[in-house]
């Protein structure tokens, strides 16, 4: 069954990209999706990342969960190497900074109920799998 999630997932950024935007923002789940671009830390190769974002005045914010797995997921290590990113929302691509979030953060909470409520409360699923604190990156517009 995961394994079918992940192709599902690869296919909405599929489409999301090859439709220049057109298509994809609310494609699973209903969910608002934005397109994460990132400098691989390692590769110094592009790399892309549809996720599942809210609203935090300009900002955006996004959930390092991968699922609730013990590891996360590669872009934020990317993000954490590189701060300055791009994200597209529908059509629109903008130039970013990200931020990651801990609970040590005082607006941590905030915006991990913001996230999650978009999120349809999955975020706190994955934080019950894991032991990890789940990153909550602010990606603000510059």
């Amino acid at each position: 069954m995961a394994n079918l999630f992940v192709h599902v997932l690869r296919a909405h950024q599929w489409v999301y990209e090859n439709s220049r935007g057109v298509v994809g923002h609310r494609l699973l789940f209903g969910n608002p999706t934005l397109l994460l671009r990132t400098v691989g830390r390692r590769t110094g190769q592009p790399r892309t990342s549809a996720l599942t974002y809210a609203r935090d005045g300009r900002d955006y914010i996004v959930t390092a969960s991968n699922g609730g797995s013990a590891r996360p997921p590669g872009w934020l290590a990317n993000v954490k190497a590189a701060p300055e990113c791009e994200i597209q929302v529908g059509t629109r691509r903008m130039a970013v900074t990200g931020r990651a979030t801990y609970p040590d953060d005082p607006d941590y909470a905030r915006r991990f109920g913001l996230a999650d409520k978009v999120n349809q409360g999955r975020y706190a699923q994955y934080q019950r799998m894991t032991s990890r604190p789940l990153a909550v990156v602010v990606l603000s517009p510059r």
